[in-house]
């Protein structure tokens, strides 16, 4: 079975931040978040851990959308 994977955009919706309130409790700009979820820059590995426990999700759940430009 395939595990759920969950948007950084759709976890925060599922948790009831807005970009601006996840920006807050990740101490970076929403411009980060947005780039975040626009796949414009991956998060690292302690990002990642951060925005697991904030969204209340497993890390393993959280898909990052990659582009090639």
């Amino acid at each position: 079975m395939d595990k759920l994977q969950i948007s950084l955009a759709a976890a925060r919706v599922n948790a009831g931040m807005t970009q601006e309130a996840a920006a807050r409790e990740m101490h970076v700009s929403k411009q980060t978040i947005i780039n975040w979820e626009k796949g414009k820059v991956i998060p690292g590995i302690p990002e990642i851990e951060m925005l697991s426990r904030i969204y209340n999700i497993p890390q393993d759940n959280i898909f990052l959308p990659c582009y090639s430009t």
